[in-house]
């Protein structure tokens, strides 16, 4: 399978199964779109016409050189990975990383919340008590097998309502890294409210990455991510400038995600916003909402988001090696070498090698799952009490998934989420179509700098 494709100038063929990139002039890019339909003698014919001036020898070589592709395996290649497919779903898991709900609660009221303001539609506002936390920390090095390197992300609702804990359970991993071999790489994900010197120095010397939470410009965010209570104040000017001071101060990996909806589909202005104040690390993303929901992204703003990505893959380009590079999430893929082969069938690894962990200590596939009881696995306590919800998680991937068999893009998003797959269409076997079509976008405007930023290498080693 190969997937060809246009963009900011570039004639783009990607390989699906090798991954391999090729970027070539017009002709080729039209001989490749018609190699397997036609004879030799067909392709030349219809070659001639499409391209007039072209000889006979020019064909000759771009069709060789095609077939030289071809042969050594980066175009038109087997599907390689069907193999691994088969015993996917009996393969040997262990839990590798707990998303632990330190607090269900917030001091933010955002629109499009998916966590109901951090209580995930549960009764009560509630805090995961330090005793909790200690036994999640425990079931996930009971639970990880020989596996070394271990992932906790501290969430909400807002972390820093209990950030007393979240202290606590970082030192207690500490404690267990050296009685177990293991060692723990903690996140935090913050709407920045309550960060002081405090909290920036603990995630200097303790966090391996910092999640921070803003929209773009201030109109934007403010209409999107107001304070609670009456008078629903936006929260660009409290936060804006403790996210800059500890983006700047930041000593390990930090990124400022943001939420695009339907008012605002030039995102792209809020990614440059971003990057202009000083930010270097940004992940700016579609909101995941009900048709209903008069904020939420509709079939009919896919080519104004379309135009947008290319914009931004062009800026980013323009950008790169200046003092106004950054970099953004959803472009960065490695094509090179990439991720292992479970990792490109299946993704995240929801509900087996990741689980989420609320306040009260019952366990689910992701965060995205929390209140949804019939996705309850069992508690931190027990253990898993649903092997059934483990056994479906184990077997969803881009081949258990009709709509990703076909798909150029399914080693990259590996499936989607299985949380919007359910959400909108009550499988986690389906999937969540806008998100594809903007996924499929990204990854082609991500394929499209890294061929741009190589072409201007050789550019510039050749004069």
């Amino acid at each position: 399978m190969i997937h060809q494709f246009k963009n900011n100038g570039y004639n783009i063929v990607l390989d699906v199964e090798s991954g391999a990139i090729h970027q070539v002039d017009e002709p080729t890019y039209e001989m490749i779109a018609r190699y397997k339909d036609c004879s030799r003698d067909e392709l030349f014919s219809h070659m001639k016409d499409s391209f007039p001036d072209i000889d006979h020898q020019e064909l000759n070589e771009i069709y060789d050189e095609i077939a030289q592709l071809e042969s050594e395996g980066s175009l038109f290649s087997g599907e390689d990975y069907k193999e691994a497919f088969h015993d996917y779903s009996r393969r040997p898991t262990v839990v590798k990383a707990l998303c632990l709900h330190v607090a269900h609660d917030c001091n933010l009221s955002c629109r499009y919340c998916f966590a109901a303001e951090g209580t995930y539609h549960g009764s009560s506002r509630e805090l995961m008590s330090l005793e909790t936390g200690k036994v999640a920390l425990d079931y996930l090095v009971r639970n990880s097998g020989i596996r070394r390197n271990l992932e906790v992300d501290f969430f909400g609702g807002e972390p820093l309502l209990n950030f007393d804990v979240v202290k606590e359970l970082v030192a207690y991993g500490r404690q267990l890294e050296h009685e177990h071999d293991k060692r723990f790489r903690f996140t935090l994900t913050t709407n920045g409210v309550l960060l002081n010197d405090e909290v920036m120095e603990f995630a200097n010397r303790e966090l391996y990455n910092v999640v921070l939470s803003l929209d773009g410009r201030r109109q934007v965010n403010d209409r999107m991510r107001p304070f609670r209570g009456s008078d629903a104040v936006g929260s660009y000017d409290r936060i804006v400038p403790k996210l800059l001071r500890f983006a700047k101060g930041r000593q390990g990996q930090y990124y400022v995600r943001g939420t695009y909806t339907h008012h605002n589909l030039d995102f792209t202005n809020d990614v440059f916003h971003l990057a202009d104040l000083g930010f270097d690390q940004i992940s700016v993303e579609p909101v995941v909402a009900s048709s209903e929901d008069e904020y939420a992204i509709r079939k009919e703003d896919l080519p104004k988001l379309f135009s947008e990505y290319d914009r931004l893959a062009a800026e980013m380009v323009r950008r790169h090696g200046t003092p106004e590079d950054f970099n953004f999430f959803h472009f960065m893929i490695d094509l090179e070498g990439g991720p292992c082969v479970y990792k490109r069938l299946s993704g995240c690894g929801s509900g087996t090698e990741y689980l989420a962990v609320t306040p009260s200590g019952d366990l689910y596939p992701c965060h995205q799952f929390v209140g949804s009881e019939e996705f309850k696995m069992g508690d931190v306590f027990s253990g898993i009490h649903r092997h059934d919800l483990v056994g479906e998680f184990a077997s969803c991937n881009v081949y258990s998934k009709p709509e990703c068999r076909e798909c150029f893009a399914r080693f990259y998003c590996s499936g989607g989420c299985a949380a919007n797959a359910y959400h909108f269409h009550g499988s986690i076997l389906d999937t969540y179509e806008i998100g594809c079509e903007l996924q499929k976008k990204r990854v082609e405007c991500a394929i499209m700098i890294q061929v741009a930023l190589a072409d201007s290498s050789d550019e510039s080693s050749e004069s």
